[in-house]
């Protein structure tokens, strides 16, 4: 193990396509979503503990979700939970833990990844993130993973690519595409030179902090102006008046879209962004029929390729369903075709008008 080498886990997002499971005070990278008998934030900390030291990991997350944080990660030091004030997309929390690096080593080299993604091939994972800490350790690079698409995904960012070698298994990225329509979806795997984004980055944090003076120059001077007040008992009082300034922007809209030292390497590691109940179901075993289905108490008749998550000690049955999400909590019944699970954000939203946070 590397004592530069550092893990930044994002926690703080709120899961809204994962309701009514997911809520506002549990979201879903605190959940067991595919029944593995560890949570999503769970699996990521063990899989970079196997090659990061423990001390060199930290979470940043929502300041409300610390506690569960600390319940759920006990081998994770204390100060290494880190509560933002405010949710202000992923731009100004990697800001945040890339000063406070790059004052506490010089030398941090540090891997930025979501706390909810399903990642099936661990040897494959390591394998790639040795190659991009060797690689941006080398050069002033930001280097993002790119996952070679298995079919028209609508619901991913697509990065494209130059097709000749910087280095070992290392490309020049030339675009970033959001979410594109299928038509464009099919084109991009056509022509071969377009990988999914999988929003999981490595680099250095002095060049990632520069980017930031280059390419945010606005919030990088918010955080400069506080970095004496980092890694000290000042820091909490700092962070509070930091973040009221900060700009709502993502990593990838801020900094990777627009810097010219962008790189990436391709990989398969079964991966998932577990963005939405229809990733979950792709993920899931599947009865005969095509049913994913988590819980222990549900009998189906005449129903096929639907996904169904209840509670263990409810009776559920289902007959004559087809193509459905089916997710039974305490409090909340939802019944959505497949198809529509893009808008299952929509609703959450007409809940929060109609009903006001009570099923949030």
């Amino acid at each position: 193990m590397n004592k530069h080498h550092y893990v930044v886990i994002m926690a703080g997002g709120i899961g809204s396509r994962f309701w009514p499971m997911s809520r506002t005070n549990y979201p879903k990278q605190f959940l067991d979503i595919l029944n593995t008998g560890k949570t999503l934030i769970q699996s990521t900390f063990d899989r970079f503990a196997a090659f990061v030291p423990t001390e060199n990991i930290y979470v940043v997350t929502s300041g409300e979700y610390v506690n569960i944080v600390k319940n759920q990660l006990p081998d994770l030091p204390l100060q290494n939970i880190l509560g933002e004030p405010s949710r202000k997309n992923t731009a100004p929390c990697v800001a945040y833990i890339s000063f406070k690096l790059m004052l506490l080593d010089p030398n941090a080299t540090m891997i930025v990844a979501p706390a909810d993604h399903l990642i099936l091939d661990n040897i494959a994972f390591n394998k790639v993130c040795f190659e991009a800490l060797s690689f941006v350790t080398k050069h002033n690079a930001l280097i993002t993973l790119g996952i070679k698409p298995t079919y028209p995904n609508t619901g991913y960012g697509y990065i494209q690519y130059e097709q000749h070698e910087v280095s070992d298994n290392v490309y020049k990225v030339k675009t970033f595409t959001e979410k594109p329509n299928l038509e464009l979806a099919r084109t991009f795997l056509a022509s071969g030179e377009f990988l999914w984004n999988a929003g999981i980055f490595v680099w250095q944090a002095k060049n990632i902090v520069a980017a930031f003076e280059k390419h945010l120059p606005e919030m990088y001077e918010v955080f400069a102006a506080e970095k004496a007040r980092f890694n000290t008992p000042e820091e909490h009082v700092a962070l509070q008046e930091i973040y009221p300034l900060c700009t709502n922007i993502s990593i990838d809209f801020g900094i990777m879209e627009k810097a010219d030292n962008v790189y990436l390497i391709p990989a398969s590691f079964g991966w998932s962004d577990l963005g939405t109940w229809n990733s979950a179901y792709e993920n899931l075993g599947k009865d005969y029929f095509g049913n994913a289905v988590a819980g222990d108490q549900v009998m189906v008749f005449d129903t096929h390729n639907c996904m169904v998550h209840t509670q263990s000690d409810k009776l559920v049955l289902l007959q004559g369903m087809e193509d459905f999400i089916i997710v039974d909590t305490s409090d909340v019944l939802l019944i959505c075709k497949k198809e529509k699970e893009q808008e299952i954000k929509e609703y959450v939203a007409e809940v929060k008008r109609n009903k006001g946070d009570k099923y949030l």
